[in-house]
């Protein structure tokens, strides 16, 4: 039985060669639909993989006020305007936020375009330069990976000190211990006290270029009037969240002045919240791929079906002789089969790599954190299978039941 098996495999392969153009446009159909497949959904893997990171690090016990929610940007002169956050405002939040057991980190952004030096040597001017306060690093998911933190008295005193991000290190305090050293940055001074761990890119942004420097520090480098700040409050534990996620809108709406029929014109945002809205998001990404995958599958099926049916014509006389020799028709059945699995498997597999290949290049080029997509794979295997068994069916009964007299005789 197993050296029945053995040949016909054989057999299948030397009908794959004598077609060999055939066969590779067939496997290129499979392929691209394959690749599809893989592709998107490696890409949206890794979409997923980023974005839930980043936010993840904040945990589930953090919420954010902030300009606008998530979701409801301001994208036309129709939307509703909300006034920005002053100081004013988060200063009040903070002194007045009495809820047990949360820290309260406020901070703005002050420029993404510094130029900062160090010594002879400067940076392109596409540094980030944050205002802090002493619970900014912790409520973010950030860590310091030498030295330490902003302190309160840092934030209080307004100390010229920063902790900075590792690529700033790289490019400017690479080959010296960082700590101690002395950067500029619009003419003003600051010691580093602390650099952080490597956070990495999302959508392009890099999170590692950039300077944290004590909040009332920053202000007096940057001073438009139309700053915007943020607010984030940590919770001990997620049991608390929604006490304290309460009495902080009740609170911003007090210090807003908004009467009680009016609605809030600032956003908050939950950590959790934004990571189950990008998983719905990536959920459709996926469904979409999944939608124009079957799509391009149906079309392989039905040439790898139109392939095979071909090929029993092109070798009725071979099916005849064979018969005449005296193969069963349960061997002719399982030989134009194996043909057709082996067609759809390579297909597969060049669909995969392709699939893959484009996964990793979207994600070099968006700095995403690729991860090998394994459901992908193990999908792409079976759908091949599926769609060798559906195509080549048709062909192998065809085949088995041919009649050998009528066979030979066919030119």
């Amino acid at each position: 039985m197993f050296q029945l098996i053995k040949e016909n495999i054989s057999i299948a392969f030397d009908a794959i060669k004598s077609q060999l153009l055939r066969t590779i446009l067939t496997i290129l159909i499979i392929a691209i639909g394959i690749t599809a497949l893989v592709g998107i959904l490696s890409a949206v893997s890794a979409l997923e993989n980023t974005i839930s990171s980043d936010f993840s690090s904040m945990g589930s016990n953090t919420f954010n006020i902030q300009r606008y929610n998530f979701n409801n940007q301001r994208v036309n002169e129709n939307e509703k305007i909300n006034p920005v956050i002053n100081y004013r405002e988060v200063r009040q939040f903070e002194e007045d936020f009495q809820f047990p057991f949360t820290k309260t980190s406020i901070s703005f952004l002050g420029t993404s375009t510094a130029e900062v030096k160090f010594e002879n040597e400067k940076t392109d001017p596409e540094v980030q330069v944050y205002g802090i306060n002493e619970n900014y690093i912790t409520n973010s998911g950030l860590e310091v990976e030498l030295g330490r933190d902003l302190n309160y008295f840092d934030v209080e005193n307004s100390n010229s000190v920063c902790v900075i991000g590792s690529d700033l290190r790289k490019a400017l305090l690479e080959d010296v211990n960082p700590i101690g050293k002395t950067i500029s940055i619009r003419g003003a001074k600051f010691k580093v006290v602390g650099v952080l761990k490597e956070k990495g890119s999302t959508f392009g942004n890099n999170q590692d270029l950039r300077v944290l420097l004590p909040l009332q520090k920053a202000r007096t480098i940057f001073t438009n009037p139309n700053i915007n700040y943020s607010l984030s409050v940590k919770t001990e534990n997620k049991d608390m969240l929604e006490g304290a996620q309460d009495e902080a809108i009740l609170l911003f709406r007090n210090i807003r002045g908004l009467n009680p029929i009016e609605d809030n014109n600032f956003g908050l945002e939950r950590s959790d919240d934004l990571i189950n809205r990008i998983g719905t998001i990536t959920g459709v990404l996926s469904t979409v791929a999944w939608v124009v995958s079957i799509i391009t599958i149906f079309g392989s099926t039905i040439a790898l079906l139109n392939m095979m049916l071909v090929s029993v014509s092109e070798r009725t006389r071979e099916i005849g002789v064979r018969k005449a020799l005296g193969a069963k028709r349960k061997t002719i059945a399982f030989q134009f089969f194996i043909e057709t699995i082996i067609i759809g498997q390579l297909g597969g597999l060049l669909g995969i790599l392709l699939g893959m290949l484009v996964g990793w290049g979207v994600s070099a080029g968006l700095d995403f954190k690729f991860t090998t997509p394994w459901l992908a794979i193990f999908s792409a295997f079976v759908i091949t299978f599926i769609v060798a068994v559906l195509s080549g069916s048709m062909p192998a009964i065809k085949a088995s039941k041919l009649d050998p007299v009528e066979s030979l005789r066919y030119e």
